[in-house]
């Protein structure tokens, strides 16, 4: 009997390509089919398919219409593939040099993806070239990356066979009933839900393993501490070289690095997370917020100051308390002991005080002093507010992960019709800010709406469609470039990410505005609206630098140390060449200091190229060298940092440019 027409037309499937056009299969097709069927230069060149969006491996089959899209090696979604596959690789070449390894977790990274081993004796680096030889071999045998599904008792009656006890330990974890993805490549073979490439060919060469480090199982440091070894992997040699370059130029910025060679700051052990500034570090700190503070006094921010310590209740109120509590420092509110009759009685604490980890609830506290009206709004209350995070020792990292941390904090309260243009205004200040810092290349990341959020849909449209909105209205003014990040927006409201790139092509996100209907509700603060009733105020919560310390760490490496006169801790150091020119140094530093120029001198009795080769080291931007020539002249010679040139100015005139050229760009 002859199938009917609707059953054959049930047999097909449609398949759309990103320029609209459709190829029609009978049956199931896969990747591979689809590829080929495009052209012989494109199935070789294919790496895995984009199934309505989603990756896929080639051999995944497709059995309704769908929208396809095939990646290949140029594709941006290539990388991860490859990223991916070499996590697998590193493990197989792992296994056979080291037998009795067990492994674990292996995902991608940002540049490239690490894994983690449990092994008596850990990995160091003097593994690593043995290690990268079998993963060559690896790689040539071309062998294919192959999808298998298992039941979960048979994967781990599997695992348990062959010794790999975390792996028992993660499929346990899963749900009973769930199917468990195995990839196969060759006879090894590890728990992976894929996608991945058609074969370990496709991974190439242009891979190298670049540090090992322990890692607790898990990240729980109650647990097996396991050797962790990192990779990078690239399409090919000429990206991978690029990557190492930036790397190595990378080395160089580095803020600790550069910190201790200029004297600006120290850490410590005993202070574990919260930094020492010495005075010339602290000077790049006060020029700082002298900067911002005039900018959002020209911006129309009021400038507050709210208390360290607060009461618990404020942070249940606010919701941080359920949510940040573990990193929250926390102590007893207690009265004093009382002794009586030689006996000390010790009072049990009634409540308990947080450092403050955020601003956010010490300004609402302000707001909620005396009634607002819909007329006062909106109201920018900023705050330089000193915050404690209790982060992980292991996560902290120079300037740019601490304990203690300097915000540039400001929430501006406002109705939902003002969001619009406060978010316009807020654009403006910080494009203005970082183009006075040198950074032009600027890419803004709009947060949408996570799965669990607080306020209605209708808030939500509001509120991403008015972000949308101001940098739309921006966007020709300043060249602005930005992307969608569905999902990722804070529970109370949508944000907005900035990120700059340095010289060195790295980005950077630094500040971010965030939109919140709800702690003003939960800490009931209210004005009266034009109707006679109360409502509660939107609140956008901004940082333009987001913290001091991490700013300054972020400045340091963009600039790898060479700050611009206006920002320079020392702007100049006044060098003798012998001895009878000290008088007329000192002339000089009295005319520098007071023209407002942080200057120093150099007195010693060293000859003239030793001290300018020191102060080059430490990044002076102008050496004014005088000897007895000079003071016989009234001149200066001037040597600017990374030049040999000398410039022969009369003191006046060399007094009248370098006050010109260290002002500060407001």
């Amino acid at each position: 009997m002859k199938p009917v027409l609707s059953e054959l037309a049930e047999s097909q499937v449609i398949i759309t390509l990103p320029d609209g056009k459709t190829l029609t299969f009978e049956g199931t097709v896969t990747g591979f089919d689809i590829a080929g069927k495009i052209g012989p230069g494109l199935a070789k060149a294919a790496l895995a398919i984009k199934l309505n969006g989603e990756m896929m491996d080639l051999r995944h089959e497709i059995s309704s219409d769908a929208k396809i899209e095939i990646v290949t090696r140029s594709s941006p979604d290539a990388l991860e593939l490859i990223r991916h596959g070499c996590a697998h690789v590193l493990a197989e070449a792992v296994q056979q040099l080291f037998l009795g390894t067990q492994v674990t977790i292996g995902p991608n990274v940002e540049n490239g993806f690490y894994y983690d081993f449990a092994r008596e004796t850990p990995f160091t680096t003097d593994d690593f070239f043995k290690i990268e030889e079998k993963m060559r071999e690896i790689i040539s045998k071309d062998e294919p990356f192959v999808r298998e599904v298992w039941s979960r008792d048979d994967a781990i009656k599997h695992f348990n066979s062959i010794g790999e006890n975390y792996k028992v330990e993660i499929i346990q974890d899963l749900l009973p009933m769930e199917d468990i993805s195995i990839y196969r490549q060759g006879k090894w073979l590890d728990l992976c839900k894929g996608p991945h490439l058609p074969s370990t060919r496709h991974i190439g060469n242009a891979f190298k393993l670049m540090k090992v480090a322990g890692a607790y199982w898990r990240g729980d440091s109650s647990n097996t501490m396991l050797s962790r070894i990192y990779g990078t992997v690239w399409r090919d040699q000429k990206e991978l070289d690029a990557h190492l370059l930036l790397l190595e130029e990378a080395e160089k910025r580095d803020h600790r690095k550069i910190g201790r060679e200029m004297d600006l700051f120290h850490l410590q052990e005993d202070a574990h997370g919260s930094v020492f500034w010495h005075d010339k570090g602290f000077c790049i700190w006060k020029v700082l917020e002298q900067y911002i503070r005039k900018c959002q006094e020209d911006f129309g921010y009021t400038e507050v100051k709210t208390p360290q310590l607060m009461n618990s209740r404020f942070w249940e109120a606010s919701g941080h308390w359920s949510k940040y509590r573990e990193n929250m420092f926390v102590v007893p509110d207690v009265v004093p002991n009382i002794e009586e009759g030689g006996k000390v009685f010790k009072e049990e604490p009634k409540d308990f005080l947080a450092l403050k980890p955020m601003n956010c609830p010490g300004h609402v506290q302000i707001f909620k002093q005396g009634i607002k009206s819909y007329r006062d709004l909106p109201i920018r209350m900023a705050e330089f507010g000193c915050c404690h995070r209790n982060e992980p020792h292991g996560a902290l990292h120079g300037l740019m992960r601490v304990r203690q941390m300097t915000q540039d904090d400001a929430h501006i309260f406002c109705r939902e019709d003002q969001i619009l243009s406060e978010t316009s205004l807020f654009i403006e200040m910080f494009i203005k800010t970082y183009k006075d810092f040198g950074f032009d290349d600027v890419q803004l990341k709009i947060a949408t709406r996570p799965s669990v959020r607080a306020g209605t849909d209708e808030t939500w449209d509001k509120s991403e469609k008015s972000l949308i909105s101001a940098i739309e209205s921006l966007r020709n003014k300043y060249n602005l470039k930005y992307v969608l990040a569905p999902g990722e927006g804070a529970f109370y409201g949508p944000k907005l990410e900035f990120h700059v790139k340095d010289a060195i092509g790295r980005s950077w996100q630094c500040a971010t505005l965030q939109t919140d209907f709800v702690m003003s509700q939960k800490l009931d603060a209210t004005y009266i609206g034009e109707d006679g009733k109360k409502h509660y105020p939107v609140m956008l919560h901004r940082a333009v630098y987001g913290s001091f310390e991490r700013f300054i760490g972020m400045l340091i490496e963009a600039y790898a140390g060479k700050f611009p006169l206006w920002l320079a801790p020392v702007q100049a150091v006044v060098a003798t060449i012998t001895s009878d020119a000290d008088s007329y140094a000192e002339k000089v530093m009295e005319q520098l200091k007071k023209a407002g120029i942080r200057a120093e001198s150099d007195l010693r009795n060293e000859k003239i190229n030793y001290k300018i080769r020191e102060h080059s080291l430490v990044k002076t931007p102008q050496i004014w060298v005088v000897g007895k020539r000079e003071a016989k002249e009234g001149t200066v010679a001037i040597r600017r940092l990374g030049s040999d040139a000398q410039e022969i100015l009369a003191l006046d005139e060399a007094i009248r440019k370098i006050g010109i050229e260290s002002a500060s760009p407001q």
